[in-house]
């Protein structure tokens, strides 16, 4: 049925708390209060069972809202009754509603005494050991889950830039934690209401006492004995009504606090944790033993105990029917049928193991080579900016048995020996003998240093010889990532490009309209983020990288030019790479005459990519290499610069023959940036060694004039 118009569910929450006003304002007859008392009630019983029913703290994250407000509409119905038994309480035990008179007259027998205790009593229960209780346990709780929201924002961001969650539920987790800190923070406020709900539900009482007496002798002309008759008794029912749904809301402020999360209700918990039938065997034990004993009532403990008794019998029957439980076989896949997914395998990067080494990966001793990939891939997603696919680890029967294979795309990149139960020491050059340490010789398969695979045992004998001591994954690990961290290129794909647009959309949507669709596609994006990775730029930045694309799109479409005004615009990021802010950068240059023999050399006809001659390339490389042999240990590794043209030429000769040098345009080093031009390559006459300038001259000049100068 549909609702009118005028009546909105927005509506409610504002329109009880103005009929909670009006009833501490405004008088109401007898039947308006009976009815208000009843809905008290049963409103305190829908909060405890919303409060037993949720399966986490947080599946009732309004309870201190709705705590308030019930609260408010029980303190309310106290000034209404006060009002309605200081007013009417000498005309009978009616006069301030059925509830309170039944209270007063049928619980209690009329005798206020009694009343007064079992008040007082329940006030104690709700004061002293519920509130207290659950108000001790809401303080404690916000403490520690403020102290430790920190934590588990880390471990929400190592857990996207490990691959594990997407972004979407990243922020979702994000918000949950978010949500417990400020219920737990409500919570612990929240207690104080109920603590003080209770003590002003004692001192109401001991108003409407005073006040009963005294009005009905002053007033009404009554004896101290008939007063307290009509006047007492009444205020004592009226506090019962009261305190009954009091206790009931500090019952269900206590489960909320003190649950624990689960798929299952609170029943269903405490149910399914003492189903155990070891649980229940000495409590029938135990009460046997003590019915046995003659001063005890026998006919209450002998039944219970054989209570307890069957009902360890039932629950140990059940689960050794769960032990034997066999589940049935599933359906055999029809062997003439071959799906795709049979045959492709869409990993990129997969960690090929001999059936040797397959204990490395075995989740029954740790899998410890899985756990040493895992960090070691977080640690890539971080150094690169995207989240990489994940690896794959998969036995081989195509090598060895004490072998490993890395495959990147299919292709292998890698491989390597181990000693199972071994352990790789390795001479990084400071071993003190190299004959104490007895072992099979090897090398390290990352960086080709003398090793020997030693014992376990010989650990610390190698340790205190001078080697570094690797266990079989951490030399798996290291090669991975030795393998991959120059091929970052080869591990960007569509996906992943697609997840730094969408992450950057959610706070920066104008700046990505800007790019894609119009005017550069994906497949274009790709491919220029591609080219900045293999020249070194990290996408951690993303923000700067694709402001800096964005300005770079406007001018043209093609790639290979926007790479160029990016590198020329994201400079700094290349020179940080190798230099910090405070020092000089050692710079290598080309004479003119040479870097003008490179600029008109000879043009790939398809792209019109610069061609050095092999014997020019030779010689520059050998050069270069030279230079780099020479230079002291622990000094900086100095920097190609060459003009725009040559800049793409000269960085691919000397990807093989010096990977490690960075090669720059002119136009990408920044004007800032103080050098000092340690060598110029083809200058016949005079060989310029540690000559320092302040700075490059500005890009309008002549480059290699100026450097050469």
């Amino acid at each position: 049925m549909k609702l009118p118009a005028f009546i909105s569910p927005a509506l409610a929450l504002p329109a009880g708390i103005l009929a909670i006003i009006i009833l501490m304002v405004v008088p109401i007859p007898s039947l308006m209060l009976d009815l208000f008392f009843v809905l008290n009630i049963a409103l305190s019983v829908s909060i405890l069972m919303a409060a037993m029913n949720a399966q986490k703290p947080l599946d009732f994250s309004s309870f201190p809202s709705v705590l308030l407000f019930a609260t408010l509409l029980r303190l309310a119905l106290n000034v209404a009754s006060t009002r309605i038994v200081l007013m009417n309480g000498h005309e009978g035990g009616d006069a301030a509603g059925k509830v309170i008179e039944a209270f007063g007259e049928f619980l209690i027998g009329g005798n206020f005494a009694v009343g007064l205790i079992v008040f007082i009593i329940l006030t104690i229960i709700n004061m002293v050991v519920v509130t207290k209780g659950a108000g001790r346990v809401s303080e404690v709780t916000a403490r520690f889950t403020l102290d430790a929201l920190p934590g588990k924002q880390m471990a929400i961001d190592a857990d996207l830039a490990a691959g594990l969650l997407t972004a979407d539920e990243a922020k979702a987790r994000r918000r949950e934690i978010a949500t417990e800190a400020d219920f737990y923070g409500s919570m612990d406020g929240a207690s104080k209401f109920v603590k003080g709900d209770a003590i002003a539900a004692l001192l109401i009482l001991i108003v409407n006492v005073l006040a009963g007496l005294v009005l009905g002798m002053v007033s009404h002309g009554l004896s101290a004995s008939e007063a307290g008759a009509m006047y007492v008794t009444l205020a004592v029912g009226d506090a019962l009504v009261a305190s009954i749904p009091a206790l009931l809301l500090s019952i269900a402020a206590a489960v909320i606090v003190t649950r624990v999360s689960d798929t299952r209700d609170l029943t269903g918990q405490i149910g399914g944790q003492l189903a155990d039938s070891k649980i229940w065997l000495p409590v029938g034990g135990i009460l046997g033993a003590i019915g046995c004993i003659p001063a005890m009532p026998q006919m209450i403990f002998l039944p219970l105990a054989a209570g307890a008794l069957l009902l360890w019998r039932g629950l140990k029957k059940r689960e050794e029917a769960a032990a034997v439980f066999v589940p049935e076989p599933e359906e055999a896949p029809d062997p003439s049928r071959i799906q795709i997914s049979d045959v492709s395998d869409r990993t990129l990067v997969t960690i090929q193991l001999g059936y040797g080494l397959v204990q490395l990966a075995d989740d029954r001793q740790g899998a410890p080579l899985v756990a040493r990939l895992t960090g070691l891939r977080k640690q890539m997603c971080q150094a690169f900016g995207f989240v990489i696919p994940q690896f794959r680890i998969a036995d081989s029967f195509e090598i060895a048995p004490d072998q490993y294979r890395i495959m990147l795309g299919g292709a292998p990149v890698g491989s390597g020996t181990l000693r199972a139960g071994k352990l790789l020491a390795i001479d990084t050059g400071e071993v003190l003998d190299g004959q104490v340490l007895a072992g099979e010789p090897t090398k390290d398969p990352s960086f080709g240093c003398d090793a020997k695979w030693i014992d376990a045992g010989s650990r610390d004998l190698a340790v205190a010889e001078g080697y570094l001591v690797v266990d079989p994954e951490s030399v798996i690990a290291t090669q991975v990532h030795q393998l991959l961290a120059n091929r970052a290129a080869e591990l960007l794909g569509p996906d992943q490009v697609r997840e730094l647009l969408d992450l950057l959309r959610e706070r920066h949507a104008q700046l990505v309209d800007t790019i894609t669709p119009q005017p550069l596609s994906l497949a274009a994006i790709t491919s220029v983020l591609k080219s900045l990775l293999a020249d070194g730029i990290s996408l951690t930045h993303s923000v700067r990288v694709f402001s800096s694309l964005s300005q770079a799109a406007q001018r043209t479409n093609d790639p290979t030019q926007i790479v160029e005004l990016m590198r020329s615009d994201l400079g700094t990021l290349l020179v940080g790479s190798i230099c910090g802010p405070d020092q000089r950068l050692p710079v290598i240059t080309l004479a003119a005459q040479l870097e003008e023999m490179v600029v008109g050399g000879m043009q790939d006809p398809t792209t019109g990519e610069i061609v050095i001659e092999p014997d020019l390339a030779r010689s520059i490389g050998e050069r270069i290499t030279s230079l780099l042999r020479n230079r002291p240990a622990g000094a900086l590794t100095p920097a190609l610069v060459v003009q725009p043209r040559a800049r793409r030429a000269l960085a691919s000769l000397l990807k093989l023959r010096a990977p490690n040098v960075l090669v720059l345009s002119i136009n990408e080093l920044p004007a800032s940036q103080p050098i000092e031009v340690v060598s110029v390559i083809g200058d016949d006459a005079e060989q310029v060694a540690h000559h320092q300038a302040p700075q490059l001259p500005a890009p309008e000049y002549e480059p290699a004039e100026a450097l050469a100068a």
